[in-house]
């Protein structure tokens, strides 16, 4: 993943997400990226970034086509003052605590998150974000997402975004995204985020407790 903002330019390569899925309605979860930092004027920096395990747990389903609801409480890690000061991750630790609900109306999916960021020490971490997506070929998705980051005290980041999954293979997709700040180039506002990966389905269960195709 790719985000870029004045005078700043972060990569996380490579970000690694592992998820394991415990029956139909909960799944385990890690996240840790390598972040590779250029700032003006700036040596360039590395290293690991925060750390987030967490478990997702889909606790209302009426099916297709009906009301999911689900939250995916996340445990984030800290880095280390040097590697706060580089812009390799924040303060930890501290707790996420989401909540997203679904409904597939017609062809398209809509999607709803609501969180904030508890954290040990330091300011509070406000989200809020909606995505449409729509199924246009039996090996696309396309999604469109809006997204608001506020961490209190501080002005809002929204951010729009146009992304999707590409099948590949049988257990193998394909996943795409860019965007950028809604507020211009503005300081402090991202003039552009995106990332490229690749999506391997072990087992019957992936990121969205579906069977891959």
């Amino acid at each position: 993943m790719q985000t870029t903002l004045a005078d700043v330019s972060s990569w996380q390569l490579p970000q690694l997400d592992v998820n394991y899925g415990v029956g139909e309605r909960i799944q385990l979860t890690g996240e840790i990226p390598y972040v590779v930092v250029n700032a003006s004027g700036q040596p360039q920096a590395t290293g690991w970034g925060n750390a987030n395990p967490g478990v997702k747990w889909r606790f209302f389903d009426q099916g297709e086509g009906g009301w999911q609801m689900s939250t995916f409480p996340m445990y984030q890690t800290g880095v280390s003052s040097e590697a706060q000061r580089k812009g390799i991750g924040v303060a930890g630790p501290r707790l996420f605590l989401p909540l997203q609900v679904a409904r597939k109306v017609g062809a398209l999916s809509f999607n709803l998150e609501v969180g904030t960021y508890v954290p040990w020490h330091g300011d509070h971490e406000d989200i809020i974000g909606a995505v449409v997506g729509q199924q246009l070929t039996p090996r696309l998705e396309l999604d469109g997402e809006i997204y608001d980051d506020h961490v209190r005290g501080a002005p809002h980041v929204t951010t729009l975004d146009v992304g999707g999954r590409y099948h590949l293979h049988r257990g193998l997709n394909l996943l795409f995204m860019g965007g950028r700040s809604l507020s211009g180039n503005s300081p402090g506002q991202v003039e552009f985020m995106g990332y490229l990966g690749i999506q391997i389905l072990l087992s019957n269960y992936g990121r969205t407790f579906s069977e891959a195709p």
